[in-house]
């Protein structure tokens, strides 16, 4: 890689963020493709939010990726936002362009894309059980509505379920969506939806310790036709992906999000597609090394 004076740079912020796998996507993009860019992690904390932002404008960067805990913190820096990102209230990506910081959010297209890039699977008039109210699960059901989703189902823990329902009362009204809410421990309900669904979501960490099982119970049949998605990466495959395996389901895990809401970012700085099909099974690599 060259780095000269008209290297630009890119980066992402977050607490913590060391551990990111985006600079061996991005930096590996760069070069397969020959564009001058180096993009770099900032671990950083509030207060540098504000003159973080600052200096994109000033060091002519292509712009940053936003991960937690500065999704909804970035905001009121921002000299506009786009439409899913408005209805989520968070931004992943902020773009530089003619001295204006234009904020996006790619998480929730990028999972999407990952499944049409996968199995061809649409959203559009299907019917999606997610588990998760947080962030990642909000851009997923964001997009979903957007693209045209016949009805979500959202399942949550005990503690945010009033909250999610009110917020998600409010999408749906936005969004003119179908969207319910119910609490992950009620067992009997969710196996009765699911049985109805396309496809199936964990948007939580459950899963991340390689033990929890995102699921009501370790006794829930899932339907035979229905996909199976974890949001997680690492590991690759979580107790959500083997107890579908097991039922003789089609899974995907986090890494077809990781890399499709990235490849959105980076031509959205660039203007240029990222070599995905190149970069994925590098990234599966380096994902298990990490």
């Amino acid at each position: 890689m060259l780095i000269d004076g008209k290297t630009r740079l890119a980066a992402v912020i977050g607490n913590p963020i060391k551990h990111s796998l985006s600079p061996f996507i991005h930096n590996l993009s760069f070069q397969k493709l020959g564009i001058n860019g180096v993009y770099l992690a900032f671990e950083l904390t509030f207060s540098d939010i504000e003159i973080t932002l600052e200096t994109i404008k000033r060091l002519n960067m292509f712009g940053i990726n936003v991960s937690m805990p500065y999704k909804q913190a970035v905001l009121p820096f921002l000299d506009s936002i786009s439409n899913e990102a408005q209805l989520m209230g968070a931004v992943n990506t902020i773009c530089h362009k003619e001295g204006q910081l234009i904020g996006y959010n790619t998480d929730g297209l990028g999972f999407l894309k990952s499944l049409e890039n996968q199995v061809h699977f649409l959203i559009k008039e299907k019917t999606m059980v997610i588990i998760g109210s947080g962030s990642a699960a909000t851009a997923i059901i964001v997009q979903a509505a957007i693209e045209g989703v016949k009805k979500i189902i959202i399942f949550t823990r005990e503690s945010y379920l009033e909250e999610t329902k009110q917020r998600m009362t409010l999408l749906a009204k936005k969004t003119k969506t179908t969207i319910l809410t119910y609490a992950l421990a009620q067992k009997e309900l969710f196996e009765e939806i699911v049985l109805s669904a396309d496809l199936l979501v964990n948007a939580t960490s459950i899963g991340m310790d390689g033990k929890s099982l995102a699921l009501p119970s370790h006794e829930v049949k899932l339907p035979k036709n229905l996909l199976v998605a974890d949001i997680i990466y690492h590991p690759l495959e979580t107790p959500l992906i083997t107890y579908a395996k097991q039922q003789g389901l089609i899974t995907f895990n986090g890494l077809g999000m990781l890399i499709h809401q990235a490849a959105l970012s980076f031509e959205l700085w660039t203007g240029e597609k990222m070599p995905v099909q190149e970069i994925l099974p590098l990234l599966e690599e380096q994902s298990q090394q990490a």
